[in-house]
C-alpha cells in the first residue's frame, strides 16, 4: 500500500530495508514458540543472536547508501535492467529467503518436542495441546518455501516480477499473523504455577538410551524405590490429587515433598508409566468405582467423569478406551 508513495520513490533504498525486515519473521516466531512450548520469560543474551542477520542488512544498506553508485545496483526488481547487483546483496537476500523455512523447522521441532514429552509433565493435555501452532507453520511454511523458490528464480534468471513474490509473501502474512494472534489469544497459559526449571530440565533431557540413563545420577536404591512408591500409592487412594484436572508432576511432588526428578524416576520404572498414565488410571479406577455408586446413579457418564477428575468428554473417551479395550458405556454394559 505504501510502496507507491513519495517516499519510497525518492529512497531508493528503503523498499530494499522493508524486504530486510523478513529476517525478523523467524526469530520473533522461533521466541514466541519457545515462550509456549518451555515457558521462557523474557529475553536472554544468546537470544539477541537471532537478530545478527537483520542488522547486518540494516548496516550493509545505511554504508551502501553513502555511496551513490554503488547504491544504484541495489534492487529489488531486475528483469529490465541489466545492473548486475552486489554479490553481498545476493547473499543477504538469499540469507533473508531461506531464513523463513529455517525458522519453521526449528519452530516445528519445538512444537513435536513439547507433545513427545508433555505425558512425562501433565496429566491433561486438552489446554496445552499446540497442534494449531503445528499446522499454521506447515501451511505458512509451504506458502513462504514455494514464493522464496519464485524469488530466487527471478534473481538468478531475471523471470516473472519480483512484486508478485513481495505481494504474495505480505499477504500470507498478514493472514498468518492474524491467525496466529487469534488462536494464540485463545491459548491457555501452559505454566501457570509450574516450576519452569523443573519443567525444562524435564524437557530438554536427551534420552538416547533410555530412561537408565535419563536417571543415572539418581541413586535410589530397591528399598528407596519401594517405600516411595508406597508413600505415593497411599497418598493418590487417600487424599485423590487426581481429582485437580490440571495436576503437573512438580505440582504432585511438592505435595509429596520430593524432587520431580525422583518423582519421575519412581513413576517410569517403578510403575512403567508416563505421569500422565499414572494419573489418569486412578481416575479411571474413579470413575470405575462411582458407575455403581448409588450416590452416583443420578450422574451422566460424563458428569462422573468430570468428578473423577477428568475435563473433557474426549479425555475421557480415549483414555479410558485405551486402558480397558472399551468405551464407558460398553464397560457399564459389559459390568450390569
Amino acid at each position: 500500500m505504501i510502496s507507491d508513495f513519495d517516499f519510497f520513490i525518492r529512497f531508493k533504498l528503503f523498499p530494499v530495508f522493508v524486504i530486510s525486515l523478513f529476517l525478523l519473521h523467524g526469530p520473533f516466531l522461533f521466541l514466541y514458540t519457545s515462550a509456549l512450548t518451555l515457558g521462557k520469560k523474557g529475553l536472554q543474551r544468546r537470544d539477541f543472536l537471532h537478530f545478527v542477520p537483520f542488522l547486518t542488512f540494516a548496516v550493509y544498506l545505511f554504508i551502501a547508501s553513502l555511496f551513490p553508485d554503488y547504491a544504484a545496483k541495489i534492487s529489488m526488481d531486475h528483469v529490465s535492467s541489466h545492473v548486475q547487483p552486489p554479490l553481498f546483496f545476493i547473499l543477504l537476500l538469499l540469507a533473508t529467503a531461506f531464513s523463513g523455512p529455517v525458522y519453521f523447522i526449528l519452530c516445528i521441532k519445538e512444537v513435536q518436542k513439547h507433545k513427545s514429552n508433555y505425558p512425562n509433565n501433565f496429566s491433561s493435555i486438552e489446554n496445552i495441546n499446540l497442534d494449531w501452532l503445528r499446522i499454521l507453520l506447515y501451511i505458512f511454511g509451504a506458502v513462504w518455501s514455494v514464493l522464496i523458490i519464485i524469488a530466487v528464480i527471478h534473481h538468478v534468471f531475471h523471470y516473472s516480477s519480483m512484486y508478485f513474490c513481495i505481494n504474495g509473501l505480505l499477504l500470507s502474512l498478514s493472514a498468518f499473523i492474524v491467525l496466529l494472534g487469534y488462536y494464540g489469544l485463545r491459548q491457555q497459559e501452559i505454566f501457570t504455577h509450574f516450576p519452569i526449571e523443573d519443567y525444562r530440565h524435564a524437557f530438554l533431557q536427551d534420552e538416547p538410551e533410555g530412561a537408565k540413563v535419563k536417571y543415572a545420577n539418581l541413586s535410589l536404591s530397591e528399598d528407596e524405590i519401594t517405600s516411595y512408591s508406597e508413600r505415593i500409592d497411599r497418598y493418590m487412594k487417600e487424599e485423590k490429587p487426581y481429582l485437580n484436572p490440571d495436576l503437573t508432576l512438580p505440582q504432585l511432588a511438592l505435595e509429596l515433598n520430593t524432587s520431580t526428578h525422583q518423582l519421575s524416576r519412581i513413576i517410569n520404572e517403578h510403575y512403567g508409566r508416563n505421569f500422565y498414565d499414572f494419573v489418569n488410571g486412578y481416575r479411571i479406577e474413579g470413575v470405575k468405582d462411582k458407575l455403581f455408586d448409588p450416590s452416583y446413579h443420578n450422574f451422566s457418564l460424563l458428569g462422573i467423569a468430570f468428578e473423577s477428575g477428568f475435563n473433557s468428554k474426549s479425555a475421557f473417551n480415549r483414555t479410558f478406551k485405551k486402558a480397558t479395550g472399551l468405551t464407558p458405556s460398553e464397560y457399564k454394559k459389559a459390568q450390569s
